[in-house]
């Protein structure tokens, strides 16, 4: 195998980022956990296994970018020559085969410079909300725009691209890959098992949370790169705008001169909205129970999401620092 190198990241994952670690530790392999100010003992507990740790300054806000920015970093000091870094959260178990399937990739495809597979949720019968992340993940395979928190990427393009934004609070990876592809990289989804993740997520408050962190991160993407010929989230940031927000206070304020006409008809579109997202999810191969489901909550997130457009840009305009959005416990 090619030398490669693992960048764990991690803030309060409890036993789940032990599961994780056993998954990664291998002949040959350098792995590094960064740890977010986590007080569970999850730095203790990396050192144990061998890991080596690397703690973020708990005076500069964490995020997910500036902790893979960092064990990034980290992993060059100890491995100058290495050649591939497996990203994953500390939330995730990395699927026995898939560090060597993914280097094949890399190394037969010159051109690519990310690969990844299929994340899986560990626990889709534990809630509904554990059910919809499992089908968010199953994005078909082939040439892809975007990776998520889990893939193997190139040393060489990390390095052209000075990595992740550490300013952003989520949406990281999609905004690294513009940048990967706009010198000329080509990202690949692969049709292999590759990590299984324990989203926990068990409350509706909890998916709202999730949703809004969504929200935040399209708004931030696009206005990013807004001015870029490929536009990034611009289209998706407008029409959480249109469905969350100005639809319906359209509807709500043409109510006395419609005599209430305007909210039949403000349900109707968002009817037919979540009608058109059932059919592309069964499309995809899901049952009708899942695709009934799922086309649903995309509906009804575009509130959340709207909330947390709204959030970016009072805290641009306000020039306030952006913080993390949590909507998991510590186990």
């Amino acid at each position: 195998m090619q030398q490669i190198g693992v960048v764990a990241i991690g803030r309060n994952e409890g036993n789940r980022l032990k599961e994780c670690l056993l998954s990664v530790l291998g002949e040959g392999i350098t792995v590094v956990y960064v740890d977010s100010g986590s007080t569970d003992g999850s730095v203790a507990l990396a050192r144990s296994l061998g890991v080596h740790v690397v703690e973020l300054d708990l005076s500069i806000p964490f995020t997910a970018a500036r902790a893979r920015n960092a064990g990034f970093e980290y992993l060059l000091q100890l491995e100058p020559n290495i050649e591939f870094v497996q990203f994953v959260d500390g939330d995730c178990q990395v699927v026995e085969g898939w560090l060597e399937r993914a280097v094949c990739e890399l190394v037969s495809q010159p051109d690519v410079v990310v690969v990844c597979g299929r994340r899986r949720e560990e626990f889709p019968v534990n809630s509904i909300y554990n059910r919809l992340c499992d089908i968010e993940w199953d994005t078909p395979v082939g040439e892809a725009k975007a990776c998520g928190g889990d893939a193997m990427m190139r040393v060489s393009a990390l390095k052209q691209t000075s990595g992740f934004n550490p300013t952003l609070i989520a949406g990281e990876e999609p905004e690294l890959c513009v940048r990967l592809r706009q010198i000329g990289g080509k990202l690949l989804r692969i049709n292999a098992e590759m990590t299984l993740h324990d989203a926990q997520i068990t409350r509706f408050s909890q998916w709202w949370k999730r949703s809004l962190r969504g929200g935040h991160a399209y708004a931030e993407g696009s206005w990013l790169h807004r001015g870029t010929p490929e536009r990034h989230w611009v289209k998706e940031s407008r029409s959480i705008w249109f469905w969350g927000l100005l639809l319906p206070l359209l509807a709500i304020a043409t109510v006395p001169l419609t005599f209430g006409l305007s909210i039949l008809l403000l349900l109707i579109a968002y009817g037919l909205l979540g009608y058109r997202v059932y059919k592309s999810t069964l499309e995809r191969g899901l049952k009708s129970e899942d695709a009934l489901v799922y086309s649903l909550f995309c509906v009804l997130g575009k509130f959340p999401q709207v909330q947390g457009q709204i959030h970016f840009h009072i805290s641009r305009l306000l020039k306030r620092q952006r913080t993390l959005v949590e909507y998991k416990s510590a186990t």
